[in-house]
């Protein structure tokens, strides 16, 4: 069971400890405490455990300090949406809007290499008015011997390379949990000019200590791969225990699933399921068509199927896209036969609009008919 507290019931407040103290005297139920900040107030969340099933919603209600009470019988019980279209979805991140409303695009470096390659790629995107991007320091990798990232050493110069041209929002892939303690650090030895997006790559999907170690910090947003060799509902779980930890601030990426069904694309392509994930959850929704498509290869009208899957995604509700871009991909270290020349950056921003405004206008018409079947 989820219960909602009253907006104005502070955290510190004595109704407030007393209405949890009487939550968690049930025989059999243990509460956790999460916090959800919406664009406009911070709404907390507190989940009963255990053998709720002896519990009415009516009594839950009635208690001082409850706004409501949610009976949960989907499995994902933080992030799933209940039937309760009321709860808070999204969240606000160092000035940037993240929700199932909103569109952010993060293009940039897969894998951070030089200053001059970060420094060319930060000022063409702030000259676009963009103010999210990619930069990968800690990259795993298949092979021991490819080139795994910088790691803590480019964090500094690329932090203080972000604030100089207003990125408010970097996505850094982590791959254990002293990343993020470096992460931060940095941060704060640089004054904070930017903030970061912790990603959980594809293959530590099921690394289920460091999804834990992950969900348990408060600092940063969580950006969360799809596994490709899993089913959703498992990928679906590892985003509940990133949440389940106290992080509920996470946004699920579908990046291509793992199979020869999808060639000659590196992976097969699986933004089919952003709108499922638009109503199974509370998530935002992000698509990576660069691991998803893997090359440069366009078709006869002249267009990339990188873009073309870009658009897909996008006209089907997408909120977050996450493209690899590079100064010379020829010179990257990281995927670079995928990676978007810089020439092209306006271009695919201008054609992300255009989806958007395809998406937009597919939801207007969608409205549109359902309230002419209600009149």
């Amino acid at each position: 069971m989820i219960v909602i507290l009253e907006p104005s019931l502070a955290a510190d407040s004595p109704e407030r400890t007393q209405l949890l103290d009487q939550l968690t005297a049930f025989p059999g139920i243990e509460a956790r405490v999460h916090e959800v900040r919406g664009a406009e107030q911070l709404l907390t969340e507190v989940y009963l455990i255990g053998n709720t099933a002896r519990l009415t919603l009516e009594e839950v209600k009635a208690l001082p300090g409850v706004e409501r009470a949610i009976r949960v019988s989907e499995e994902y019980r933080i992030l799933g949406r209940h039937k309760d279209e009321h709860r808070v979805i999204g969240f606000e991140y160092n000035g940037v809007s993240f929700g199932q409303e909103s569109l952010n695009v993060f293009a940039g470096l897969c894998a951070v290499d030089t200053r001059e390659h970060v420094e060319i790629m930060l000022k063409a995107l702030k000259e676009q008015g963009q103010t999210c991007t990619r930069m990968g320091a800690y990259k795993p990798r298949t092979s021991p011997y490819a080139f795994q990232g910088h790691g803590k050493e480019c964090l500094p110069w690329v932090f203080e390379l972000a604030g100089r041209h207003g990125i408010r929002v970097i996505a850094m892939e982590v791959t254990h949990e002293s990343h993020v303690d470096e992460i931060s650090e940095a941060l704060a030895t640089t004054g904070h000019p930017t903030g970061v997006m912790v990603q959980i790559g594809t293959r530590n999907i099921q690394n289920f200590e460091l999804l834990k170690s992950v969900g348990r910090q408060q600092e940063f947003p969580i950006l969360l791969k799809r596994g490709f060799g899993i089913t959703l509902n498992e990928s679906l779980n590892a985003a509940e225990y990133l949440a389940s930890e106290g992080n509920s601030r996470v946004v699920f990426c579908l990046r291509g699933m793992k199979t020869n069904m999808g060639d000659p694309h590196r992976n097969f392509v699986d933004f089919s399921h952003v709108p499922v994930l638009r109503r199974l959850t509370r998530m935002p929704v992000c698509i990576d068509p660069s691991h998803s498509v893997g090359s440069r290869e366009r078709s006869p009208d002249g267009i990339l199927d990188l873009m073309h899957v870009t658009a897909q995604g996008i006209a089907a509700g997408a909120n977050m896209v996450l493209v690899d871009f590079h100064p010379s991909p020829t010179k990257a270290l990281v995927d670079g036969p995928q990676a978007l020349h810089m020439d092209e950056l306006r271009w695919f921003l201008d054609d992300v609009a255009l989806a958007r405004e395809c998406y937009l206008k597919r939801q207007a018409l969608a409205r549109s008919h359902a309230a002419g079947r209600k009149s």
